[in-house]
């Protein structure tokens, strides 16, 4: 079983207004409500992939039974910690350019933090993997990475956590089977300035020395770069394509790499497979389907770095 973690859910309310005016009367095109979350979307990918999968973390108010019916839809099980206040409605709005106003979310008190972790604890067996995506919501701390972390070691579980700054530095000592920090992400998690792909290979390699097993730093449009556990380091090309979507695409990388991983399959082949996910939810409206990736991962090409 993989387990998905998203701290701070939301609902994306995606609004495409063409010739949008700030200041005047707009009216939208087109209207879409999407189930969103890092750990969301990395689950509607691996069961896109065939995976069995459980989405968690914390939900409540108005706004909880849209996400779970959302997700019952696409077959993906589910088990939220309930909470008081609403979950957040994050505003994309898409005007020839992308636009993102994200909500706070609700307060998550220390006994559902509990909560949860005792859930995660009581559920968790061998050969399991638990997903660990996103920000942390209000009234949560880095620590809160740290104790996810820590139960998926003393469980003897692989996790993935895909975060930033303090968050994931807290997790590295226990040796995560993934991570993907961005350029700039990387950047900021160890007051560098990076100038070429040889020093994002090299700063990447000190995050193994802290502990990642698998570090994937994605370049956008022109690829990504593998350094492995096994101390390859690969480089991927995207495929060609018209971008529709930035929302969920490093999110489909890091469930198309872990799932591949968890199927048997090779570094390489996770890898390639990374990409395709990624690009294939960059290329749709939403998150990827099967039938998307598959056509695309015959595009991807991987070669030594």
């Amino acid at each position: 079983m993989l387990y998905t973690i998203t701290f701070n859910p939301a609902i994306d309310l995606v609004l495409k207004v063409p010739d949008f005016k700030l200041g005047d009367l707009n009216r939208v095109k087109q209207t879409d409500y999407v189930a969103g979350g890092k750990g969301i979307n990395m689950a509607i990918i691996l069961k896109e992939l065939g995976n069995d999968v459980v989405a968690s973390g914390f939900l409540g108010g108005f706004s909880q039974s849209f996400i779970v019916d959302e997700l019952a839809k696409l077959s993906v099980s589910s088990h939220f910690i309930e909470v008081d206040g609403v979950t957040r409605i994050n505003v994309k709005l898409k005007t020839g350019v992308e636009t993102e106003i994200n909500g706070s979310g609700p307060v998550i008190s220390t006994d559902k933090q509990q909560e949860l972790n005792q859930w995660l604890k009581d559920s968790i067996k061998p050969n399991d993997v638990i997903l660990l995506a996103g920000n942390v919501a209000t009234g949560m701390s880095a620590e809160n990475y740290r104790q996810i972390a820590k139960i998926a070691q003393d469980n003897g579980v692989d996790f993935v956590v895909d975060t930033i700054g303090e968050q994931l530095k807290v997790c590295l000592p226990y040796r995560p089977l993934l991570i993907k920090p961005n350029k700039e992400e990387l950047e900021d998690l160890l007051s560098v300035t990076i100038h070429s792909d040889d020093e994002l290979v090299q700063h990447a390699k000190e995050l193994q020395h802290k502990g990642a097993q698998n570090v994937i730093i994605s370049l956008g449009k022109d690829g990504a770069i593998l350094v492995s556990a096994s101390g390859k380091v690969l480089k991927a090309s995207s495929p060609k394509g018209i971008l529709v979507n930035s929302v969920g695409a490093g999110d489909s990388m890091v469930a198309g790499f872990t799932s591949a991983l968890n199927d048997g399959k090779s570094e390489e082949e996770a890898f390639k497979q990374a990409v395709a996910c990624g690009s294939a939810t960059a290329f749709s409206t939403g998150i990827a389907n099967r039938v998307m990736i598959d056509k695309l991962l015959p595009e991807v090409s991987i070669t030594p770095f």
